[in-house]
């Protein structure tokens, strides 16, 4: 029987992550090639050069698209999703994917996704349906849900939204959150072990903090960052501060600068261009709080019972648990927020992204559709009434 080959485009630390037990899926299935395309800050050795994390796991690289330049304002994104649609456009030419499969929501995943469709692949989509009203990650996300012809969503709220979309109902399906697979089977570590793999000691109180760049904001990234600083900096030594550096939105060289200077001579403040998923949620596990607006504090922080303080609205719209704590991107409400975490209690939290399992679904299903060329032609589902 000949395999299937399913290109999968990562592009960024998170992604990763969360595409990491799908691609375990994939590379051990005998039915299965994977082709893994590797883009974005993934290549770049300000953002962690984190690629080499990916040849660690085992997986091999069928393609590399760097396309990142020096600095990563709203010109060089652009330029650099240019140069990502050439690039894709060559992977598709020589690799020849029976499927693409991304994730998310990213602008590097929309150029791979147009590359594809001018390529005539048919495109899975993880991820698709949610609302992030504070970010032009929205738009690009509803822009790949209608270049795609699998949809996988991550709840039925999700679903709607697709469905609304005009996409047909047969190719929607809510699996839950591709994330939670990871919890799953992932190998916790003591906090003595953690310490020595972060090389830092834990505190009395401490906090795990990812803030990204706002790309739809009244108020620049730089000065909500500059408040989220200030907030850091008002915490009693006791606390100590994990903190993992921006990703490549417009912004992002800036926010890490200024998180240069905030650490240096701070002993409670610890910065990491990446930790990889395994370091990463074992952290989250044993901290008192997850700080700033990536959505790991809104996907993956439930299942831990560990409380989010969702800063600002760039997550704006995700169905939230009851241990997400919304503030403004302002010094003294978030600090109001960090306390408020510390004395939340969340042990009956329930986790609104489902419990797991998401990656065999999702294959199941790709691997059912016979002739995926044929799924290309789409037809707008039409809502009777709305």
């Amino acid at each position: 029987m000949k395999k299937l080959k399913l290109c999968v485009v990562t592009g960024s630390r998170a992604e990763y992550g969360l595409l990491y037990p799908l691609l375990c899926k994939i590379k051990w299935s005998s039915r299965t090639d994977l082709q893994l395309v590797v883009t974005g800050s993934h290549l770049a050795t300000e953002f962690g050069a984190t690629y080499r994390q990916i040849k660690q796991d085992g997986f091999r690289i069928a393609f590399k698209i760097p396309i990142l330049g020096r600095w990563a304002d709203a010109c060089a994104v652009t330029k650099a999703m240019g140069r990502a649609v050439t690039g894709f456009g060559e992977a598709y030419k020589q690799l020849i994917p029976d499927w693409v499969i991304v994730l998310g929501d990213r602008y590097e995943i929309l150029a791979a996704v147009s590359a594809a469709l001018i390529a005539k692949i048919p495109v899975a989509h993880i991820a698709g349906g949610d609302i992030t009203e504070g970010a032009f990650d929205d738009a690009i996300r509803h822009a790949i849900t209608k270049m795609s012809h699998l949809h996988f969503v991550t709840n039925a709220h999700s679903a709607r939204c697709v469905r609304q979309m005009g996409e047909d109902p047969k190719n929607i399906l809510n699996v839950g959150h591709l994330g939670l697979d990871y919890i799953r089977r992932m190998k916790f570590h003591s906090r003595a072990r953690l310490e020595r793999l972060l090389g830092f000691k834990f505190h009395g109180k401490n906090i795990l903090v990812t803030f990204h760049p706002v790309t739809l904001s009244e108020t620049s990234s730089e000065t909500q960052f500059a408040e989220l600083l200030n907030a850091l900096g008002r915490l009693d030594q006791n606390v100590g501060v994990i903190i993992t550096k921006p990703n490549a939105d417009p912004g992002g060289l800036k926010l890490i600068a200024m998180l240069t200077r905030f650490a240096k001579g701070r002993r409670n403040v610890k910065i990491f261009p990446s930790l990889g998923q395994e370091l990463y949620l074992n952290v989250m596990r044993c901290v008192d709080a997850v700080v700033g607006n990536s959505s790991s504090g809104i996907y993956e922080a439930p299942s831990f019972k560990v409380p989010t303080v969702n800063i600002g609205d760039r997550q704006k719209g995700r169905l939230l648990a009851a241990s997400v704590i919304g503030c403004p991107p302002e010094a003294r409400a978030i600090s109001t927020a960090i306390r408020r975490a510390f004395s939340k209690k969340c042990a009956d939290v329930r986790n609104p992204y489902g419990g797991g399992n998401v990656a065999q679904k999702i294959l199941a299903k790709i691997r059912s559709v016979n002739e995926p060329r044929k799924i290309l032609k789409k037809r707008f589902a039409v809502l009777e009434r709305v």
